[in-house]
């Protein structure tokens, strides 16, 4: 979700003013990711390289995703939403920490959509905890010569609960991925827009939905396997 700053200077407002914008993308995009059958939607919303903004800016953020946490998950557990965080939260406050927990408990037997909200996360970071997690639980793993398949770190990876995407969006107008999701994005189809996050809406999801249907998703296969006209 990129653009927030450059939303708010363009307008000569304060950056914190382009972030509370943001949050109202937020609630859009979810309400048009549910109308279009989307059953997982993950935001990333502060980076593990975020922390290295100016500290005003930082702290603003931190009381801006604790109060968004304290006004809007009763309005997902209303509407049938679950929500999850992935990251790192031990750098965050208690205060946070308690809030994000309990957002996860009071939603966790919802099914309409899922909500990741993926908070100091860094996907190097990912596969890193998820390693660590693993070769814990199976020390004879690291032992010479032994077999050991990728596969075997998806279960420890922050959304083992969710499917890889199927469609990655980045607004703001930079074409990267910013270190989100490394290993889950292995075969997502990539979308790239000069929208800054808190312009997006309906009218862009659904442009980034509509590029997609247009992909044609061979994971490794020849264009006639897929079609199924090989010889």
């Amino acid at each position: 979700m990129d653009g927030n700053g450059r939303w708010a200077n363009k307008r000569l407002l304060p950056r914190i003013a382009g972030h509370r914008k943001g949050v109202e993308a937020v609630r859009a995009t979810v309400r048009a990711a549910i109308e279009h059958g989307v059953e997982y939607l993950t935001l990333f919303a502060f980076s593990s390289e975020n922390w290295r903004r100016p500290a005003d800016e930082v702290t603003l953020l931190m009381e801006l995703f604790a109060r968004a946490l304290e006004q809007e998950v009763a309005k997902l557990h209303a509407n049938g939403i679950r929500f999850r965080a992935i990251g790192d939260t031990s750098r965050f406050d208690k205060r946070i920490r308690d809030l994000v927990a309990e957002g996860e408990a009071k939603t966790a037997g919802n099914t309409r959509l899922t909500l990741t909200i993926a908070a100091n996360y860094g996907g190097r970071w990912d596969v890193a905890q998820a390693a660590r997690a693993c070769f814990r639980a199976h020390p004879e793993a690291l032992a010479d010569g032994a077999a050991f398949e990728p596969e075997a770190l998806e279960p420890w990876l922050a959304m083992a609960y969710a499917p890889e995407p199927d469609l990655f969006i980045r607004t703001g107008g930079e074409q990267r991925i910013s270190n989100f999701l490394l290993w889950q994005l292995a075969y997502t189809e990539l979308y790239f827009t000069d929208l800054l996050w808190p312009d997006f809406d309906e009218a862009a999801l659904a442009a980034a939905i509509e590029s997609f249907a247009t992909r044609e998703r061979r994971f490794g296969r020849t264009g006639e396997q897929v079609h199924g006209t090989a010889a």
